[in-house]
């Protein structure tokens, strides 16, 4: 993607990555006899989906990417494990582990040593322990406000993110994971596409001056920027939205959503294969933390079984009697058969 945008838009990419993979998704469950949402909850329930996880997510991030760094906009992004573990517990009672807990906020250290610049992190760290950190709400609008803060968006896109994996557990009550994934995905992206008309040419006053938006906005991809936009939307999005939703759907949502720790770890390396970036030393030692983290959110300790108690007279008394019953029970059944044989 990162290739892509120089050619476009941010929401026209988002738009490109959603509709093809969503397509393909519910093509491949239609084909495998899944049944496409039925009943009006279903349906209100897939386009609440898509509202809050495709468009609200990928219209966020865009506006993130304009305004942020890429490190510190994604150790933000990547921070929404930690919402999801408090969403959990509180809907769905799940529990981590003092273990588990310890590697959430292991997680989040590891994703700022893997991606924020060093220089960044020393002089953040010299601030806070110096005593110079001053933490203060900006205004909501205007120069320096919220608004116009690449972080606030990064934090909403999160938060977004964070919200749609605690949903498919309501959606999929109605509607089979997998339909539900491609038909958001394809909602979504259908929310991207217009706001992408609409950003394109603000004077937009019909379908045509929509359709020409649309096409100014793709004119100047190249055959290599298709074949990225097709890795992106086939294997960043209808497989990973498809398998990771699948599991949302049915194991524990704090473990599953740990596993995004791993997103820059994977892209670190990707970096260094195939664009020739370099690891720091603090990237590795960030990588090896994230790690580390991961295995601990999902490691579950032994449960210790419990020693057997001896009966006591009260409970032994009831079992003599049960099998005195048993016992009177299938000497009748015996009876029976032989009166029947004669």
């Amino acid at each position: 993607m990162k290739t892509v945008l120089p050619h476009t838009t941010p929401l026209m990419v988002g738009a490109m990555r959603l509709l093809p993979a969503g397509a393909m998704l519910v093509a491949w469950a239609a084909a495998n006899g899944c049944k496409h949402p039925s009943t009006a909850i279903a349906w209100a329930w897939v386009a609440a989906f898509a509202l809050v996880d495709a468009a609200a997510f990928q219209g966020f991030l865009a506006e993130g990417l304009t305004k942020t760094s890429a490190g510190l906009g994604s150790v933000i992004i990547d921070s929404q494990p930690l919402s999801v573990a408090v969403l959990a517990a509180l809907l769905f009672g799940e529990q981590l582990s003092a273990v588990g807990v310890a590697g959430l906020g292991l997680g989040v250290a590891g994703l700022l040593l893997l991606e924020v610049p060093g220089e960044s992190l020393q002089e953040g760290l010299a601030s806070l322990f110096s005593g110079g950190f001053r933490p203060s709400l900006p205004p909501l609008a205007g120069s320096g406000s919220l608004m116009s803060s690449g972080e606030f968006w990064m934090l909403l896109a999160a938060q977004a993110m964070a919200v749609g994996t605690v949903m498919v557990r309501y959606v999929t009550k109605h509607v089979d994971p997998v339909m539900a994934t491609g038909y958001h995905m394809i909602m979504g992206g259908a929310v991207l596409g217009v706001a992408a008309g609409l950003q394109g040419a603000p004077e937009v006053t019909s379908l045509g001056d929509m359709a020409g938006s649309l096409a100014a906005q793709v004119a100047n991809l190249t055959p290599h920027d298709l074949a990225a936009m097709s890795y992106v939307s086939i294997l960043g999005g209808a497989v990973s939205y498809g398998v990771f939703f699948w599991q949302a759907s049915r194991g524990s949502l704090t473990a599953l959503s740990s596993l995004t720790f791993l997103t820059p770890v994977f892209a670190s390396l990707a970096g260094y294969e195939f664009l020739g970036e370099t690891l720091t030393p603090m990237q590795l030692l960030g990588g090896a933390v994230t790690l580390a983290s991961v295995f601990m959110i999902n490691h579950q300790p032994q449960q210790q079984g419990k020693v057997p108690q001896p009966a006591t007279p009260e409970q032994k008394a009831v079992l003599a009697q049960r099998k005195t019953v048993r016992k009177q029970l299938a000497a009748a059944k015996q009876a029976v058969a032989a009166q029947q044989a004669r």
